[in-house]
């Protein structure tokens, strides 16, 4: 409250020994300044208070699982993405075009000890790789589109978009797919790789 505001409570307790005619009187000038004095006060208080948020200790790091009937399961942070080979592909939709950088799905699965190639003929034909989003779709990739020696679709998991990081409702991880007619495989939010074989 402000400083002025002070004597203007203590004139109206003086005044409680003044005749009722002359309280009532000054209590009508009185009242309307102690309004203000409080309304003021209360702004001036909601002005010089900042809050701030406090960070979400609870949000779980940004991970990309690898699973599955992978030899070598992984969990890779956009750092370790950072450090393997990087690729670009670009998105085309409403007009605009995006380029995204990120990592071949191939390479990923080499890593995870996936053996493409010769490795994949026989039983491993008949094995795929669901994406799933964290929101829980899933896509699904016959293994044999990402080897360079078959089909060789170069799908990338993406963590940048035109050079800076993912838009946040794409993040952690995103998929392109730009060989698709149809994005619908393209997910974003990506989490998880799994490899799944139907004749073990």
């Amino acid at each position: 409250m402000h400083d002025w505001a002070a004597p203007l409570w203590f004139t109206l307790l003086l005044m409680k020994s003044a005749p009722a005619k002359i309280r009532c009187q000054v209590a009508a000038y009185l009242v309307p300044l102690l309004l203000v004095a409080v309304l003021v006060s209360g702004d001036q208080l909601a002005k010089s208070t900042t809050v701030y948020a406090a960070p979400d200790a609870g949000a779980a790091p940004a991970v990309l699982k690898i699973e599955g009937a992978v030899p070598t399961p992984l969990s890779l942070t956009p750092e370790d993405l950072d450090k393997m080979p990087r690729a670009t592909a670009q998105l085309s939709a409403d007009g605009t075009t995006t380029t995204y950088e990120g990592v071949l799905m191939y390479d990923l699965l080499v890593k995870a000890g996936w053996q493409f190639g010769r490795g994949m003929t026989g039983k491993p034909m008949a094995s795929y790789l669901v994406a799933s989003g964290k929101d829980g779709y899933e896509v699904v990739f016959a293994l044999p589109e990402i080897d360079p020696q078959f089909s060789g679709a170069k799908v990338i998991i993406a963590d940048k978009a035109d050079g800076a990081a993912l838009p946040s409702r794409e993040q952690p991880f995103r998929i392109v797919a730009p060989e698709d007619k149809m994005h619908a495989r393209s997910i974003y939010s990506l989490v998880k790789l799994e490899v799944v074989r139907l004749r073990p």
